[in-house]
């Protein structure tokens, strides 16, 4: 089959209003996901990578125990089945009790999943940081909690940051799925488009183009980033030898 690269180009160009609104609702789901995705690993990660200490009380270990038994379960579940069924699930499943509309659910779905996975992700991160600055920051009196978020979190989030970018880029892609709820992202508009026109292969080529300059330019902004925070770890650690 012969692919009509002037057709797609005008495609394109007839069609921009929709494929523009489709493309802002694909990175608001991907950014919103992954904020908020990101968030949630946090929490999830900190409870997963929390040691149970020998000298805690018989409550304090059971209350770990059980808080690394749920969110151990969470992250099974949601790293275990596809988006799409979470997406068509929970969607009507709640629907009825809290009337939201598609577009709400996709963004709470979204970050959900991707909680799951940047959990695994920090807790990596946390475990990849060396214990004896947990027992320093004990030893200077900070509590559990001081030590994560003023010792622990900023080193993980350094360590991870490109498997956390890069669930940005994975959130730019699989926004599609939201599509089984009826949201109105990139890949629900070249859907309509595509079944106005009947010209599927054409119109699926713009869109495979447009989601690969999405996730290119993901790519390279995320890529500046990592530079600058190398950047600003190497000065930093020139000024402590100096």
């Amino acid at each position: 089959m012969k692919v009509d690269l002037g057709y797609a180009w005008s495609i394109l160009l007839k069609s921009w209003p929709m494929f523009w609104y489709g493309i802002k609702i694909t990175v608001a789901f991907a950014v919103v996901g992954t904020v908020f995705g990101f968030l949630i690993g946090l929490i999830i990660g900190a409870i997963r990578g929390m040691p149970v200490d020998p000298l805690d009380s018989p409550f304090k270990k059971a209350l770990k125990k059980f808080g690394q038994m749920i969110t151990g379960l969470y992250i099974w579940v949601f790293r275990g089945t596809p988006m799409m069924i979470q997406a068509c699930f929970i969607y009507y499943l709640l629907r009825p009790i809290i009337h939201w509309d598609a577009i709400t659910a996709g963004f709470v779905i979204i970050s959900i999943n991707t909680g799951a996975y940047m959990a695994e992700i920090l807790r990596s991160g946390i475990q990849s940081v060396d214990p004896g600055q947990t027992e320093a920051a004990k030893s200077l009196g900070m509590t559990n909690l001081q030590t994560m978020i003023h010792v622990i979190f900023p080193q993980a989030i350094k360590n991870t940051f490109p498997a956390i970018g890069n669930q940005l880029v994975v959130n730019l892609k699989d926004s599609c799925m939201m599509n089984a709820i009826s949201v109105t992202e990139l890949f629900f508009q070249s859907s309509s488009i595509a079944g106005t026109n009947m010209k599927f292969v054409e119109v699926y080529l713009v869109t495979a183009i447009l989601y690969l300059i999405l996730t290119t330019l993901a790519t390279w902004i995320l890529n500046v980033i990592e530079r600058r925070m190398n950047k600003t770890k190497t000065v930093a650690l020139k000024e402590m030898s100096a």
